[in-house]
């Protein structure tokens, strides 16, 4: 990698403040773990004049319980969400998808709101200058041609962070800081299909927190496929959300990720509710996924293995949330 380019680092006291200067330095970007940024930073993937630390803003460090609502500053790190309490007994899924990125010394500075606008990644975008100069560049970066599907007028480079399937599964939403103020909404409607522009914020706009329902009897998880046991991003991500009524369905919530340009959630299980789980049922699951995710050659793993194996894994942690949810009752 290479030495970071100059750039002025400003560290706003709040989180309106830090809009504020968003706003005066349009050419700036958020900071707060810089797990993702600064990696990217140094192999000149993406440039900033102006970085805004984000770590002295208190108030997106908070985590609170609020009736059956769990809020969620997006300045929370990883490593508190693995270990927190209340979130490890009532949001399994989103302590194992916590608990399941990168190495301890990451989670430890990496944080939600990061992990949830992680860059898209591509094995033909994340190289050394030299790597992709000799490649004639790609869509994404200085390029013209999307290197894993050339004929297409977008960019196929996959969304590979942990915690969004958790949070898609769980029914969170998203509080979003402009200069008009909050605006919310569903998180699946922060994302769009495309690995250029695969967020839907403001350029003006901060994420700000995410409010996750607690679901009396609703057991998740999480689990990825990925080369090593540690440390790398997901080859494929599952997360699901299930409760179990007797010896049948009463919900069923998945979503995907390192599928696709973003976190996929599975649409079509909502008539499974009032069904047993049997074959005919997981059958359902593993066509809605894949009709759903859209792997691509943006990993050294083939696109045919990821697209077999991701209804695997949702079939596998499937029944074992339904066996965990018969042992609760």
């Amino acid at each position: 990698m290479a030495a970071l380019s100059e750039f002025s680092v400003l560290r706003p006291a709040s989180a309106a403040d830090a809009v504020r200067l968003r706003g005066e330095h349009p050419a700036s970007r958020f900071i707060a773990g810089g797990t993702d940024l600064v990696p990217n930073l140094r192999r000149g993937l993406v440039d900033a004049e102006v970085v805004i630390d984000l770590t002295g803003v208190g108030e997106m460090r908070e985590l609170q319980q609020q009736g059956d609502m769990l809020r969620l500053g997006a300045g929370v790190t990883l490593a508190t969400l693995a270990a927190d309490a209340t979130v490890r007994t009532q949001l399994p899924a989103l302590a194992q998808a916590a608990a399941a990125v990168a190495g301890p010394t990451h989670r430890a500075s990496a944080t939600l709101g990061g992990n949830l606008c992680l860059e898209t990644r591509c094995q033909y975008f994340n190289q050394s200058e030299s790597w992709r100069q000799g490649n004639d560049y790609c869509m994404k970066l200085a390029g013209d041609t999307c290197r894993v599907a050339p004929k297409s007028s977008r960019c196929y480079a996959a969304f590979s962070g942990d915690v969004a399937p958790a949070l898609l599964a769980l029914d969170a939403e998203i509080e979003l800081l402009g200069p008009q103020g909050i605006r919310r909404l569903p998180l699946a409607e922060f994302y769009v299909d495309d690995g250029m522009r695969w967020l839907a914020l403001g350029a003006d706009e901060l994420l700000f927190a995410v409010t996750v329902p607690l679901v009396a009897g609703r057991v998740s998880g999480y689990e990825k496929l990925r080369v090593r046991g540690a440390i790398d991003f997901p080859l494929a991500g599952v997360a699901v959300a299930l409760v179990r009524d007797g010896d049948t369905i009463g919900e069923l919530r998945l979503a995907c990720t390192g599928v696709s340009s973003r976190p996929e959630f599975v649409g079509g299980l909502d008539w499974l509710a009032g069904q047993p789980l049997d074959a005919a049922a997981f059958a359902v699951i593993a066509r809605q996924i894949k009709r759903t995710i859209q792997p691509m050659e943006t990993t050294t793993v083939s696109v045919p293995y990821r697209r077999r194996a991701t209804p695997v894994l949702a079939k596998r942690l499937v029944g074992r949330l339904w066996d965990e949810a018969h042992r609760e009752d």
